[in-house]
């Protein structure tokens, strides 16, 4: 199985910015760890600042891999666009955050990319994409 893990903005500061909420560990070394543990997995990320190239690598990979897992990050909780991209593609999606997003800001309840994705998962850290990949295997 070949699946896509694709990071919006900010999140390529995984590892420095408020470690209180994302940890010390840069996204880089943690998908080491990720392919180590699920050897049967074709694992590939991507990250981007840019909600249009969100949306393209959700279009890209509706071809190349069988699923995607999607921090889309602050996105997640304005854009209509990448909710839309994610609702046009074939492939399961799952969401996932590091954070409770509803522990935090009440802004941060709404995802506009849930209604379209199998499953959202939050609030264990890096773990959470853990948890996305162990639901992709079994």
């Amino acid at each position: 199985m070949r699946v896509l893990i694709l990071n919006g903005p900010n999140l390529n500061l995984t590892g420095e910015r408020e470690t209180h909420l994302y940890g010390n560990l840069n996204f880089e070394d943690f998908m080491e760890t990720l392919e180590q543990a699920f050897p049967s997995l074709i694992i590939s990320y991507k990250q981007s600042n840019i909600e249009g190239e969100i949306i393209n690598y959700l279009h890209e990979a509706n071809a190349d891999v069988d699923a995607v897992i999607l921090n889309a990050g602050a996105y997640t909780h304005t854009s209509v666009a990448i909710g839309d991209a994610v609702r046009a593609i074939d492939i399961p999606v799952i969401e996932v955050h590091m954070s409770n997003i509803f522990a935090r800001e009440t802004y941060r309840h709404t995802s506009y990319i849930a209604p379209f994705c199998i499953g959202s998962i939050s609030g264990f850290g890096l773990q959470s994409y853990r948890l996305a990949l162990c639901h992709l295997v079994k």
